[in-house]
């Protein structure tokens, strides 16, 4: 085991450098809520491929991705690595659209309420914030558990230090710190993770022995077509599709990017990287079963496939390496915690004007940041309890794979209303949760529904493909009946927070309401030529 005092020592000596480049780079800069939130129109398409990169490789890949090999094959790499790529390409389209539709926007929740109303929002905050906070838990219980394995650190040091530095220059900086250190985080992980990868396989004796070493330990994980494999891969594909439209790290990163064109271009790249990057890790979970002393029966109380990636490096490179190998883990969890604090704080910031009676900026500003510490707190103490955090991951999934597909068609569809988008999305959540395998005793004590359920996917696929789906084909269907004929260039009115001295900004506070139904407000048309809900035009 690695010396804990050294282990302890390099992981304060990460984080003193990360925070302190976060701080050192964002002091004297633009101090408004809006740049806090959004770091608007100030990032090239290097750095914004660069965050979209960092943010989404937490150290999930190396647990998580992985574990998916070492059980399911290549089948299962392949639909982790078209799960996590499909989100990216989805947004090097949907980004151009939401800046132009609501150019001066903050958040997805911001949207929910303008495009489909109060009930559709308060679905779509429910699932963003508790996808986003699970996710950021399980980041601490993922490196909080590495450290103790390799170390022995006691978990709540290792959670309590990563999430008070990370606290510390994410609610100085906002965005634009978090986007300095990703920048940063990913110079340092790529090559890191391609030196280690290299080592291993030269370590063993090339490909060809590598790959003799899977086969001859278990055939059918080199399977393409390993049914048990393909149908895990695609389950995941569905999940994290759903599952990232609701992240409220990427819709702060439209907002962040400098033009349309460099937003897409990001995305785009991003598709490609963080896809092979996911591939190249599952794959490693293969290659420890068939390499060293790793157990994938879920059953066995010696099962070790969770943290397959670590027995790995250890079995062939030894507990030098695998301190490396640790600390690279802490550059991924930092470089996803970060994003994720700074996304949920701004998802709650950008609705306080309408809670609030006409707050100034700096109230703005001191409320994001009042934010992002109470999520601090709140995501380490939830992370030492690992096991409630993992089940809900899947549910938090569920929810995504639920509600993904409605929430962005109304980016384009002018039928779709708020009733047709929230009802497609409990729609297929209650598919979703009949086929749901976690939470079963629950769901079959439910009267009547539970006797009528059928049997649990332990997959999980028929859950989630049948969450996305079914909501998928419910929200086109009720867009195909609906009468409603919406006027989506009135989202462009979500604007500015607040101006300095706290006057409310006429676009924003002028808004009397969602535009779901059709209805116009009075003022908000003001100036339209477009269409009315009763077919007149407004002057």
């Amino acid at each position: 085991m690695v010396d804990t005092a050294l282990a302890l020592g390099l992981t304060v000596l990460a984080l003193v450098a990360f925070a302190a480049l976060g701080v050192w780079t964002t002091r004297g800069g633009d101090r408004s809520t809006d740049d806090f939130l959004t770091a608007r129109n100030s990032v090239g398409r290097g750095r914004l491929t660069a965050t979209l990169v960092a943010s989404s490789m937490g150290v999930w890949i190396l647990l998580s991705a992985p574990e998916a090999g070492a059980g399911f094959g290549i089948a299962a790499a392949v639909g982790y690595a078209v799960g996590t790529a499909v989100p990216m390409a989805a947004y090097a389209r949907l980004g151009p659209r939401v800046r132009e539709l609501l150019p001066e926007g903050h958040s997805l929740t911001e949207y929910a309420h303008a495009r489909f109303g109060s009930a559709m929002y308060a679905f779509v905050v429910l699932v963003s914030a508790l996808y986003m906070f699970v996710f950021v838990a399980a980041e601490l219980t993922g490196i909080a558990s590495a450290l103790a394995l390799v170390a022995g650190v006691p978990q709540w040091q290792t959670a309590v230090l990563v999430g008070g530095f990370v606290l510390l220059y994410t609610g100085y900086g906002g965005l634009r710190a978090t986007i300095v250190t990703d920048t940063v985080q990913a110079v340092l992980v790529l090559p890191l993770l391609a030196v280690v990868v290299g080592a291993v396989l030269l370590a063993l004796g090339g490909p060809a022995a590598v790959y003799a070493g899977v086969a001859g330990a278990n055939p059918s994980l080199v399977d393409p077509g390993f049914l048990p494999g393909l149908q895990f891969g695609l389950a995941l594909a569905f999940a994290i599709l759903g599952a990232e439209l609701v992240n409220q790290t990427w819709w702060q990163r439209l907002y962040a990017g400098e033009s349309d064109a460099a937003v897409a271009g990001s995305f785009r790249r991003a598709t490609l990287l963080n896809g092979a990057l996911v591939f190249v890790a599952a794959l490693l979970g293969l290659v420890a079963v068939g390499h060293a002393d790793v157990v994938t029966d879920v059953t066995s109380s010696a099962y070790n496939a969770d943290v397959a990636f670590f027995v790995l490096v250890e079995s062939v490179l030894g507990e030098g390496v695998l301190l490396a190998v640790v600390l690279l883990a802490l550059l991924l969890v930092v470089s996803s915690v970060d994003s994720l604090f700074s996304a949920l704080a701004s998802l709650v910031t950008a609705d306080l004007p309408r809670l609030l009676a006409d707050p100034d900026d700096r109230t703005l500003r001191l409320g994001a940041r009042a934010l992002t510490a109470v999520v601090a707190v709140a995501a380490v103490a939830v992370s030492l309890r690992a096991r409630s955090v993992l089940r809900l991951f899947f549910f938090a999934d569920l929810l995504g794979a639920a509600v993904g597909f409605p929430l962005v068609y109304g980016l384009y569809s002018r039928s779709l209303t708020g009733p047709g988008a929230l009802a497609s999305s409990l729609g297929g959540l209650a598919v979703g949760l009949a086929f749901f395998p976690d939470f079963r005793g629950v769901l079959t004590a439910v009267p009547v529904v539970g006797d009528a359920l059928p049997a649990a996917d332990p997959l999980y696929l028929s859950s989630f493909a049948g969450a996305f789906l079914v909501s998928t084909g419910l929200a086109l269907a009720a867009a195909r009946v609906s009468d409603a004929e919406v006027d989506l260039t009135r989202l462009s009115e979500t604007g500015p927070l607040a101006t300095d001295g706290g006057e409310p900004s006429g676009a924003r506070r002028g808004s009397s309401g969602p535009c779901s139904d059709g209805s116009e407000p009075s003022g908000a048309r003001r100036g339209s030529s477009e269409p009315s809900s009763d077919g007149s035009r407004q002057e």
